[in-house]
């Protein structure tokens, strides 16, 4: 039986107050979790740096050779789990091969974003799939991860999965 490997990526927190960045706690939810014919890698607490950040995030694809990538920030601002579409840079911009409207079908918490946010998350998502544009074989995605409290971690972590099991 063939395993999809999935590279799950996250980012340290950039602001001294903040205690935890959301999309490393979410991915710590799933470090211990076995999904069906899945294999999930992690490369976590990529430095708030868009060069260093893409460097090691891009070095970790070579070495593993995922079928598939999804890199994670925090949205500090939003309530839902941001399914990026596209990222830009200057005049250049490549979205996601992945039909965005299929995988978010029937989830409680997710969205299609348009916007990566001009920050390391989009200069991150940017250089991922420019590397990957040419490879049939690797697909990529980027989610934005709100805050985790009480109230909504439950759902994000189910819709979180559901994303993770739909991907073939």
């Amino acid at each position: 039986m063939t395993h999809l490997t999935i590279l799950l990526t996250s980012f340290q927190t950039w602001l001294p107050r903040q205690k935890s960045n959301s999309s490393d706690d979410l991915l710590e939810c799933f470090k211990n979790i076995n999904l069906p014919e899945k294999e999930l890698i992690f490369l976590r607490n990529l430095p708030v740096n868009t060069e260093i950040a893409s460097t090691l995030t891009i070095e970790k694809i070579k070495e593993v050779n995922p079928h598939f990538v999804i890199c994670c920030g925090m949205a500090e601002k939003s309530k839902y789990l941001h399914i990026e579409s596209q990222a830009f840079f200057e005049d250049k911009y490549y979205q996601t091969k992945v039909n965005l409207t299929d995988l978010i079908q029937d989830l409680n918490i997710t969205e299609i974003s348009y916007d990566a946010g001009k920050f390391v998350c989009e200069g991150l998502y940017f250089q991922v799939l420019q590397y990957i544009e040419n490879q049939t074989n690797i697909q990529g995605l980027f989610i934005h991860v709100p805050i985790l409290t009480t109230d909504n971690i439950n759902l994000i972590r189910e819709d979180f999965e559901k994303i993770l099991n739909r991907i073939r």
